[in-house]
């Protein structure tokens, strides 16, 4: 019979060659990962560039957004921007559309729409008894009346207000405006050079897409942007840490030792099977997902007050809150707060933390990446940080996991490897990035050319010198009354 002596993992201590070999796995995986970044983001500005010479005519293409703009007293904003850009842009210059404040007039026109389709609802059922309600408090005390009547009533006193806010809006001008070009390359050239010797003025940015604008909270000075974005920072520095409460929370319930410690009154509840297998395995999973389920909400309120005035800069920006608020709070303090709770003197010194991470981190990362809607490729350099970030934070984990397996020579050959891994990321920032922030000179030029070509353009230039009017100034499509029950409620605006 063979005897098969099992030595303990405790006392098994491996070679050099050993160590180097843990070492050197690390190095080609990590070797790999850059490899396939490295190709993948090649491959995507190449497809980005590709995308670009295939697409037509776009307006946000040829249009920049311009703010504070300086309008001097007896002129309007709107003259101030023709003079401007035909005085320093005469060659290029297409129009212009000034901004104004809407606030009001959106509300009024949401109102009327919502009236708008409860009456096409009202109209479409069939029970007669339904279209009948009293005009009095809540529809419970008054006179009875014909419900299509009386809400077609109301729909035309809407109309009404929102008619004479239309007019009244000429004059609430906002210092901004989005002016069009007729080239690709005229709306880079401005959107790339200050205009003016104050830098707080003629501030140029790029243009989204007509229907991305997002109207509501269009800022317009740099100092209220600049506030704005200030306050968002503590609002979302205040939201963080107050998250750290419930994660606390949670981490306590995971250590019933700790529990008892705190709640002696509890040590015989806590001693049935049932309670403890509830408390540890499900109640804390349970009260961590119903605060996170509030955590993206608050994060896009938070990034449309920020001063994005479109729906895909609110969404990218919550995106990227969102992200490092899960990587703190639901990796870094639900990984760091249980030890907290009972060796709060560890942090003293820096050098545990790797430690920390390696015996507390494992399995609570879940990558999901599902793509909403195309954005030419802009949202990659994104997902090539997060995938560095996740490198080289696997990185400190195997330092981590090698010191506490009393492995020093493992340890310090790893401690090249997230150097090396910043340098290969600020490589792919300098060599890719650009294309991802703006198109080249030479593709603008080329589309531009093409353009010259294009017997469509004329129509393109008429179609782009109202494209960023505002949906909310656009005449009404609602009927003027609906005192006859079987004409059409849709019909065309006068």
């Amino acid at each position: 019979m063979r005897i098969l002596r099992i030595w303990p993992t405790s006392l098994w201590t491996p070679s050099v060659f050993q160590m180097s070999r843990m070492a050197q796995n690390v190095y080609i995986f990590s070797g790999v990962v850059c490899y396939l970044l490295y190709y993948e983001y090649s491959y995507i500005s190449s497809k980005r560039i590709a995308h670009y010479y295939s697409s037509k005519p776009q307006p946000h293409q040829f249009t920049i957004l311009v703010r504070g703009i300086p309008v001097s007293s007896g002129s309007s904003c709107s003259e101030t921007v023709e003079k401007f850009f035909t005085e320093y842009y005469p060659s290029t210059y297409l129009s212009h559309s000034v901004v104004r404040r809407t606030n009001k007039l959106q509300r009024l026109t949401s109102d009327a729409k919502k009236l708008y389709r409860r009456l096409v609802h009202l109209k479409s059922e069939t029970n007669p008894q339904r279209r009948s309600i009293r005009d009095g408090f809540c529809g419970l005390f008054g006179h009875k009346v014909n419900v299509l009547d009386h809400y077609g009533k109301k729909l035309e006193t809407l109309e009404d207000n929102v008619r004479m806010e239309q007019l009244s809006v000429a004059g609430k001008e906002v210092p901004a405006a989005f002016v069009s070009f007729k080239s690709r390359l005229g709306a880079a050239v401005a959107l790339h050079i200050q205009q003016g010797t104050n830098p707080t003025e003629w501030v140029t940015e790029r243009a989204p897409e007509p229907q991305d604008i997002h109207w509501p909270f269009f800022s317009s000075s740099f100092i209220k942007r600049w506030i704005s974005k200030l306050l968002v920072v503590v609002a979302y520095a205040a939201v963080t840490i107050l998250f750290l409460i419930p994660v606390v929370i949670v981490q306590g319930l995971t250590n019933l030792e700790q529990l008892e410690t705190y709640f002696p009154f509890l040590e015989s509840i806590l001693s049935l099977t049932v309670v403890s297998e509830v408390i540890t395995g499900y109640l804390p999973s349970l009260i961590l997902q119903m605060f996170i389920a509030f955590v993206p909400p608050i994060m896009i309120m938070l990034s449309s007050v920020e001063g994005c005035i479109s729906f895909s800069q609110i969404e990218k920006s919550a995106c990227i809150k969102m992200l490092c608020f899960t990587i703190w709070n639901i990796f870094f303090a639900n990984a760091l707060s249980g030890t907290v709770l009972y060796r709060f003197d560890i942090f003293l010194d820096p050098k545990e933390i790797p430690g920390i991470l390696a015996d507390a981190v494992p399995a609570q990362l879940l990558i999901v990446y599902a793509p909403k809607y195309d954005t030419g490729g802009r949202f990659w350099p994104t997902v090539h940080n997060s995938t560095i970030f996740s490198l080289v934070l696997m990185h400190i984990i195997a330092i981590g996991i090698f010191g506490l397996k009393n492995l020093s020579l493992a340890s310090s050959l790893i401690v090249p490897l997230p150097i090396l891994t910043l340098l290969f990321n600020e490589y792919c920032r300098k060599r890719f990035l650009p294309i991802f922030e703006d198109y080249p000179l030479e593709c603008l030029i080329k589309k531009d050319r093409q353009d010259q070509n294009d017997p469509t353009i004329a129509v393109f230039y008429n179609k782009l010198s109202t494209a960023y009017e505002d949906p909310a100034l656009m005449p009404i499509r609602h009927p003027r009354s609906t005192d006859d029950h079987n004409s059409p409620l849709l019909q065309a605006g006068v």
